[in-house]
């Protein structure tokens, strides 16, 4: 019998350090894979319809919104995204693990939507360490930097609904910690009960 993947929404702050712990967890992995979105948005240069995104017009995209084809979707600079739940559902019924990167809200959207997806939240070990994290970047002002971490302290009042957090103080140890919920979740009894016939 062909086991199910698991959804597994991550989330946490900008400079967390949530992608390289998920690349690190998932590094010659066959059984994950990323979500891919539905955007309004025009492709870049480079981009291919069904890799990086899938890209639909207005039209396409307010029709999903109110036929709930997808789990979560917000408006970001004028444009639509969203996570289409045809793709979610495919992969997963594949066997594959679908790990989503999404703000809180979508996370939110998410556990409405499939309340057995694993809600994982990453943080820095402190607000101290987020901030060198983000100067470090380079890519902010400091105006920027001070806006991301009040998003950064919102966004911890508002997680408390999260199954799991992880201290991402060290990227390999928060990378086996991101792999050990994915291996318990997959041997949870309730799904696994077609063992014991």
């Amino acid at each position: 019998m062909q086991e199910k993947g698991r959804l597994i929404v991550i989330s946490g702050p900008s400079g967390a350090g949530k992608s390289t712990v998920v690349f690190k967890a998932i590094r010659d992995r066959q059984d994950f894979c990323f979500s891919t979105s539905v955007t309004t948005r025009a492709p870049r240069p480079g981009e291919v319809d069904g890799r990086e995104y899938f890209f639909i017009d207005r039209e396409r995209y307010d029709q999903m919104v109110l036929q709930d084809e997808l789990l979560e979707h917000a408006e970001y600079v004028s444009n639509g995204y969203g996570t289409p739940r045809f793709f979610v559902e495919q992969k997963l019924s594949e066997g594959m693990n679908v790990v989503l990167d999404i703000e809180i809200q979508g996370a939110r959207q998410v556990r409405e939507k499939m309340p057995e997806a694993v809600l994982v939240f990453v943080i820095p070990p402190s607000m101290e360490e987020l901030r060198r994290r983000l100067v470090g970047r380079g890519t902010d002002s400091p105006e920027a930097i001070e806006g991301r971490l009040l998003r950064a302290r919102e966004e911890y009042a508002e997680a408390d609904f999260y199954d799991y957090l992880i201290v991402n103080d060290d990227a390999d140890e928060a990378a086996a910690d991101f792999s050990a919920i994915v291996r318990a979740e997959h041997l949870r009894a309730q799904d696994r009960l077609y063992l014991l016939k």
